[in-house]
């Protein structure tokens, strides 16, 4: 059994959100910078410069990508050996979090109550999801949402007569009505199957998934390249303003259901799908 104590907890959170918050990962840094020579549009060119260049300046100045600093979603896998001592995980995750934002000068979006609104100036509690899994070691991913992207998810219950085409379609449709909204050019992370709120868990894992690396089943390679193809023929470009890079990536996940469901929920992000991770 080895033991990690809630303050070390706590100091990889805080690292890890001022992290995300400032430097994009370098595979989706190359996407961009790659599709910045292919977009047709000379505006779309442009705009995809001036993310370049927003990139590069939060990088080297040490400032946040984008104002929405997102709320604070963690993944946390924990090995089944590993024994938390020195407080309560939960707790020690919101310390890290609080820390981040507060000492590292990051906007504070989280309101305590949906309908009254006071903001809870900290930017806690966390979403935290857990996962128990072999070994003995701890990894935790900070994956900051903002809300002008987060707003334009969506879900639907198909029925299993719905085809594969049916749901690409659904997909791009998502996206076109979206249109400039969520920032574009837009990473989606697809949930499909399970049960509703395991979908849009699958959805949201899926914003994780490597940008140079294509999906192990050959199948949903496929289904996510063309439905890349269906999106970049709508036309809204970058900021919605047109060209051919309305979306940098499809990334489906897909999981077992039940013989009379099929849900699917889209989890859409901005290009600047902020996400980073460490181990302890």
């Amino acid at each position: 059994m080895r033991e990690i104590t809630c303050a070390a907890i706590s100091e990889l959170v805080e690292k890890l959100c001022v992290e995300a918050a400032t430097l994009l990962p370098a595979d989706l840094c190359r996407v961009i910078e790659a599709l910045e020579e292919k977009e047709e549009s000379p505006v779309g060119r442009e705009i995809l410069r001036d993310i370049r260049d927003n990139y590069t300046l939060a990088r080297n100045r040490g400032v946040p990508i984008c104002q929405d600093t997102g709320m604070a979603v963690v993944f946390l896998r924990l090995g089944q050996e590993v024994h938390i001592t020195g407080g309560s995980l939960m707790e020690a995750v919101n310390e890290g979090v609080r820390r981040g934002y507060v000492d590292g000068k990051l906007r504070c979006s989280v309101v305590k109550d949906p309908l009254r609104r006071e903001n809870t100036g900290d930017n806690t509690p966390a979403v935290l999801h857990i996962e128990i899994t072999e070994g003995d070691e701890c990894t935790v991913t900070i994956a900051p949402k903002g809300f002008g992207s987060e707003n334009m998810s969506a879900m639907r219950m198909f029925t299993p007569a719905a085809t594969r085409e049916d749901i690409e379609n659904w997909i791009a449709e998502c996206v076109n009505t979206a249109g400039s909204n969520p920032c574009p050019p837009v990473i989606l992370g697809v949930g499909l199957g399970g049960t509703i709120e395991q979908c849009a868990l699958e959805a949201k894992k899926a914003l994780l998934a490597p940008m140079d690396q294509p999906n192990p089943d050959p199948y949903y390679d496929d289904m996510e390249q063309k439905t890349l193809e269906k999106i970049n023929r709508l036309g809204i470009g970058p900021q919605g303003m047109g060209g051919r890079v309305t979306a940098l990536a499809v990334h489906i996940r897909p999981t077992a259901t039940h013989i009379a469901g099929l849900p699917c929920v889209v989890n859409m992000s901005c290009h600047a799908t902020r996400h980073a991770e460490g181990h302890l």
